[in-house]
């Protein structure tokens, strides 16, 4: 879809009014409805789509474009366009009359074009949804493949294929850059990055203390470190780079009102390149200098501050997290962020959501310690403000501006602008200023 076709796209649906969301009932999801006012685009497939979902199999497919830019500041500045295309299909073994307690889930993406993430000079990507299922264009892979089994009302276990984004949940700030911010610093803490891949194989177990896992809920999984979303990771499970990781999350009722808190932490067996560098040995060695073994450590929460009717998610809330790391080789020793969300009280546009955020990165600066013994710096710590907002055009369709504010952690370029007399490179360094980015992003659900 080129670019000219979404902007005449996004001026036909604005004038659309929105009408009522589509709801689910007797626990299955209801795809019915006229064309304004179901959940998907494409309906219930002349029923077909209902009875599959009263039978315990829902098939979800959205497709999310970005158009953004860079308008000032940064390495950089110009427009980018990019897409992701994602379909979910979710089965419960037990209404499909195989087994109780089984729930497989199977996740295809793809992506195209491309992102400003490389032009801000920023650590965190400015379109996280450009991330999945790899970083570039014209990715398509599948990134989960997952059979969950309850033995209990209390305990399960799962195994396969997992798409590890669904972690570190929050109320008003998570997510694949799609629904919500559109910056990763904002998705999950980032602290966790560098030692959990996207999707890798792995196995867990997940404990619900009240067998309601809205209220609380507790998973500990132990993954292949070295996992990506275009591999199966048969290849690379048996080396014996291993990632563990666990979290706990909690309903809470301050003021009366309905908030989370959430403590988590991960370790990871696996051998990184160590952020700080000495030629000496480098040349010495002839290898590149390594650290064993990463951890982290992670908190989150969300708190509503008023709610139409209690547990409605309808809203406005606070939110915030907290990271911190080993230093090295994690860049990001320390994280934290804070905001509000939330959705819209107002009866005509109750689906819309919006949020405002600011995040702070303390970050281990790497050095490179040259042949003379002199070192040299290359980041600093970096920090970001954003704010969207998501109108719902229908329940199927979301149009979303968005504009964030960063001072990047790359605080200088380096570019070879000629040669001298003895023919050795010329060296021009310019420092970077804080970037400006608009964005603007479609979401259709089919």
């Amino acid at each position: 879809m080129k670019r000219s076709a979404i902007i005449v796209t996004i001026i036909f649906l604005l004038g659309i009014c929105l009408s009522s969301q589509a709801f689910a009932q007797d626990g299955y999801t209801n795809y019915a409805g006229d064309l304004w006012s179901r959940s998907t685009l494409t309906g219930d497939w002349g029923g077909f789509r209902n009875d599959l979902s009263k039978k315990g199999v829902t098939v979800d497919f959205n497709v999310t474009q970005v158009l953004q830019g860079v308008v000032g500041g940064g390495k950089e500045t110009g427009w980018e366009y990019g897409g992701r295309g994602d379909l979910t299909i979710n089965a419960d073994t037990q209404k499909l009359g195989l087994w109780p307690g089984g729930f497989i889930t199977v996740e295809v993406e793809g992506n195209w074009d491309k992102s400003v993430n490389g032009e801000t000079g920023a650590l965190m990507p400015v379109n996280t949804n450009q991330l999945f299922p790899m970083a570039g264009s014209d990715q398509l892979n599948i990134p989960a493949v997952t059979l969950t089994q309850f033995l209990s009302h209390y305990f399960g276990v799962f195994v396969g294929k997992l798409d590890t984004m669904s972690g570190d949940m929050n109320e008003f700030a998570h997510g694949k850059g799609d629904t919500q911010f559109f910056n990763t610093a904002f998705s999950i803490n980032p602290v966790a990055l560098l030692t959990i891949p996207y999707s890798t194989l792995g196995a867990g177990v997940i404990i619900l203390p009240t067998k309601d896992p809205n209220e609380a809920i507790i998973n500990f999984m132990a993954v292949d470190a070295n996992g990506a979303a275009e591999s199966s990771g048969f290849d690379t499970v048996a080396k014996g780079n291993t990632s563990y990781a666990g979290s706990a999350r909690v309903r809470t009722d301050f003021f009366g009102l309905t908030g989370h808190q959430l403590v988590g932490g991960t370790y990871s067996t696996r051998n990184f390149t160590s952020i700080d560098q000495d030629l000496r040995i480098i040349l010495e060695n002839r290898t590149i200098q390594q650290k064993d073994n990463s951890w982290c450590v992670f908190y989150n929460f969300d708190q509503y501050l008023y709610e139409v009717k209690k547990g409605s998610g309808q809203g406005i809330g606070v939110f915030g997290r907290f990271g911190a790391s080993d230093g090295n080789p994690n860049p990001v020793h320390y994280f934290y962020s804070l905001g509000i969300g939330g959705k819209v009280l107002r009866t005509p546009r109750s689906l819309d959501n919006f949020g405002i955020g600011y995040y702070y990165i303390n970050v281990s600066n790497p050095t490179f310690t040259g042949s003379l013994g002199n070192t040299r710096s290359f980041l600093g710590n970096e920090w970001g403000l954003e704010a969207y907002y998501n109108f719902a055009i229908t329940p199927w369709m979301h149009l979303t501006p968005d504009i964030q504010y960063i001072r990047p952690g790359q605080r200088n370029t380096v570019s070879i602008v000629g040669r001298d007399e003895a023919g050795l490179p010329i060296v021009n360094r310019s420092s970077l200023s804080s970037a400006t980015v608009l964005g603007l992003r479609l979401q259709m659900i089919f």
